[in-house]
């Protein structure tokens, strides 16, 4: 059902079985998959493509320019994966030509007042809670949960699988399969209960807790620790994972215990 109350241009793409309520605004050069529902007021902005079975709340705004003074017009997009939730007033910006786009994966739910800055990569299955401020240039990975009022600046990595306590400022990388709070931020524990709701093997959850220990919590440098975890852990993906993230952080990552 198209509201006559909404405004769609004539040059948007719009799926079968979409919703779209009074007073929505859908600008040129979209694309809104099958079976969503945009909400009253929402807005989709030019160069935004918008998944299948998507739900775009009252007062969001998907695709606008971003606040990058160093934008200059530059053509770029933002892409919303399918099945994802966009709570109301949440604010999700294009890219820049950093990464000529701004993306958010399947099945991740942004819920109110969430910022999603220029060329911020979400991933997929990820839950940003009321207030969640992304900065620019972000990568999160799949499986992520933020709780309420986090802030994250320019250019962290959070890793697959991580819960990120609530009012927490994310100055750091945080490696895959943690959980992180206080200030300044820092690792408190694996993420147990996440992975095992998620089907991760027992044996699998022991060795990150295994990792994780020899890394945050002996007292090793972070360079020594991971010499130890590919000396004594046996070699799996999982750790391979792990230790690729942590030499890969340009920045550095969250402290430990």
């Amino acid at each position: 059902m198209i509201s006559n109350l909404a405004y769609i241009h004539p040059k948007a793409k719009l799926g079968t079985n979409v919703t779209v309520e009074p007073f929505a605004v859908i600008y040129e050069n979209t694309e809104i998959g099958d079976n969503c529902w945009i909400g009253p007021n929402a807005v989709i902005y030019p160069d935004t493509f918008i998944g299948e079975g998507c739900k775009i709340f009252n007062g969001a705004s998907v695709g606008a320019v971003n606040q990058d003074l160093k934008y200059k017009g530059e053509k770029t997009t933002t892409v919303i994966g399918k099945n994802t939730t966009i709570r109301e007033f949440v604010t999700v910006n294009k890219g820049t030509t950093d990464r000529m786009t701004t993306k958010v994966g399947d099945n991740c739910l942004l819920m109110t007042y969430v910022h999603i800055a220029h060329d911020c990569i979400v991933g997929n299955n990820c839950i940003l809670a009321n207030n969640v401020g992304l900065a620019g240039h972000i990568t999160i990975q799949d499986h992520v949960i933020m709780e309420g009022f986090v802030a994250a600046q320019q250019f962290v990595t959070i890793g697959a699988h991580t819960f990120v306590a609530g009012a927490s400022l994310v100055r750091k990388d945080i490696p895959p399969y943690i959980r992180v709070a206080r200030e300044p931020l820092q690792f408190i524990g694996v993420n147990t209960i996440g992975l095992a709701r998620r089907g991760f093997a027992k044996e699998t959850i022991t060795q990150i807790e295994d990792i994780y220990r020899t890394i945050f919590v002996r007292g090793h440098t972070v360079s020594k620790a991971l010499d130890i975890v590919e000396a004594e852990i046996p070699d799996t993906t999982i750790r391979k994972e792990i230790v690729s993230f942590i030499r890969n952080s340009k920045d550095g990552i969250v402290k430990g215990i």
